[in-house]
């Protein structure tokens, strides 16, 4: 029988016309790992939320349908009762934390299952111990990095012991190193005992060889795809990317290699799949260049430029003399582990925090001599959390806000904001209120709001984050083509593909020093440096190392190279 059984579930919010999920059929069985896709605003969430009884009991409407866990039946049973069955890790780990200690927040659960007291001190020490943080029991929260907040919140649930575990983008504010580690967590759970995990992820590469079986949600929770990886992402990849659906990088290449002609013995998700269906086949590949171009000093006077800039907290080092210099028309990532100093050095560039005279400079002039209206009208902003700069009720009105302030006619205010509706795929939601779009609306909406003003400069943090392939590959497009018309971007961004296919130069911070500042591929070569900013290449850089193949670090790259002169390449 099936451990979870979903029967045409259908399930709206309050103030949304339409349903979120509609005639929704799946069961899923014990010690299964499922990974759950989509493409944003289908529903993935929602369809957790309806697995530990938080919807309907706290959010959400089941119009009709039934959801049962374990022989229970959600609608039917209390939260408290199905927290025993479910436990789910959400996005953001501060969101579920209640108490002010590791220790009080793991026994919180606990005492609201009115678990024993004398059972207690056991449940909290395997728990910590299964995460791999034994010795954090008495450190306060708050002091936590991203990673050990992460961990803590899966140990709360651990303690509880449920027999279903579900994880909503659990890395989505991780550094890669961050990433890397909470799936060799899940490796070791998965390992280790007879948990039902399900994974709402788009990291996909790094955690393929965890995954037993993959279900795809289309529009209004369809069901377009289900199976194992291998025929999912290969069998349905037209379809998954039709919807905008995340898919491993390595099965794109294979997909593009095959179309140009090269035969792959097998299908590979993994990389070293891909690494041993790559050395049996018959591909070739040119030589690339082994140079690695130096950083264009531009005579032309810097978009901004960071003079020496220091920031302290008490004893605590924020930024430790940065100096960095973005030409106009750079686009620049910047990277680095959780807590590196990268947002705070940004909101310096835009003088959310305010540098000592003389240390940032904007345009040729210092930052402080702008007016606030000025400054907005030369950079704009995208916060990593969407909801802190929503001012409005509805996502046309939140559009059009600053086309207002700046005093444009009704008609340009009304032709701009359908304009951006369309653009970001959010025209079916205009009147909707924007706190109750989807993460992945959200982000849509405050990049759309800041390029309605049209500035030169745009900063932005974490753009793709909660993005589904199709909106974020349309984001990515336009501020390439905003790149090509000479604006600066700036992309604060844990995601390496980005940096690789898009970023001119990139700036790598750890512990609030600036410790490069060159190309993306002056970086990838160097894994010392790597390792010591807590970052990773991405999927197919990796891959090209282990082929031997300098320089060649995004899909286009190889399969460009794939056309050249034909140079054999032995293996190793």
């Amino acid at each position: 029988m099936a451990l979870i059984d979903i029967q045409e579930l259908t399930v709206k919010y309050r103030g949304r016309k339409q349903p979120i999920l509609e005639d929704v059929n799946l069961s899923l069985y014990a010690g299964e790992t499922v990974l759950l896709l989509g493409a944003s605003g289908c529903g993935k969430s929602t369809l957790a939320l309806t697995l530990n009884g938080l919807i309907p009991h706290e959010s959400g409407i089941i119009l009709r349908g039934r959801v049962h866990v374990n022989g229970l039946e959600t609608q039917r049973e209390s939260v408290a009762r199905l927290a025993q069955e479910v436990g789910i890790v959400f996005q953001d780990p501060e969101a579920q934390f209640a108490t002010l200690t590791v220790e009080d927040e793991i026994a919180f659960g606990l005492e609201n299952l009115c678990v024993p007291v004398s059972e207690m001190d056991g449940r909290i020490e395997q728990a910590l111990l299964s995460v791999g943080l034994p010795d954090h029991r008495q450190r306060p929260v708050d002091q936590l990095s991203g990673g050990e907040k992460q961990r803590i919140a899966l140990a709360s649930l651990l303690a509880m012991e449920p027999g279903v575990l579900v994880f909503d983008e659990p890395t989505a504010n991780l550094d890669p190193v961050g990433t890397r580690n909470v799936f060799a967590l899940l490796r070791q759970i998965k390992e280790q005992s007879a948990h039902t995990i399900i994974l709402i992820e788009h990291k996909l590469d790094d955690l393929m060889d965890l995954v037993d079986r993959v279900v795809v949600l289309g529009r209004a929770g369809s069901i377009i795809a289900d199976g194992t990886p291998r025929s999912v992402f290969y069998d349905s990849i037209e379809t998954l990317q039709e919807y905008g659906v995340w898919v491993p990088q390595i099965a794109l290449l294979a997909q593009r290699l095959r179309a140009q002609g090269v035969t792959l013995p097998h299908n590979p998700v993994t990389l070293a799949e891909a690494e041993q269906a790559l050395r049996q086949s018959d591909f070739v590949i040119a030589a690339p260049s082994q140079s690695i171009p130096a950083i264009d000093e531009q005579v032309t006077q810097p978009a901004i430029e960071i003079r020496d800039l220091s920031l302290h907290h008490g004893a605590r080092t924020i930024l430790d003399h940065i100096s960095l210099s973005v030409p106009q028309g750079d686009f620049l990532a910047l990277v680095g582990a959780n807590g590196a100093g990268k947002t705070t050095l940004a909101h310096h560039m835009m003088d959310i925090q305010h540098a000592p005279a003389g240390k940032v400079l904007l345009h040729g002039k210092e930052i402080t001599r702008f007016s606030a209206r000025e400054l907005v009208h030369e950079v704009g902003y995208v916060f990593q959390n969407p909801e802190h700069q929503f001012i409005t009720e509805s996502v046309s009105d939140e559009i059009g806000y600053s086309l207002r302030v700046m005093g444009l006619s009704p008609d340009v205010v009304e032709a701009r904001t359908s304009d951006l509706l369309e653009r970001f795929g959010l025209t079916r939601l205009a009147r909707a209120n924007p706190f109750t779009l989807s993460h992945g609306e959200k982000r849509r909406l405050s990049v759309a709001t800041v390029l309605a003003a049209g500035q030169r400069t745009l900063i932005l943090d974490e753009p793709t984050f909660g993005q589904d392939q199709r909106n974020a590959d349309a984001l990515l497009d336009l501020l390439r083509s905003l790149h090509a018309e000479g604006h600066t971007i700036v992309a604060i961004t844990h995601d390496m593909t980005l940096v690789a296919q898009h970023a001119q130069h990139v700036a790598v911070m750890s512990s609030g020093q600036l410790l490069f500042h060159g190309t993306p591929s002056g970086l990838f070569a160097q894994p010392d440096l790597l390792t010591r900013a807590n970052l990773t290449p991405p999927p197919l850089a990796l891959l090209s190392t282990r082929m031997g193949w300098p320089n060649l670090h995004t899909l286009d790259a190889i399969v460009s190279a794939s056309q050249r002169p034909i140079i054999h390449n032995d293996p190793i």
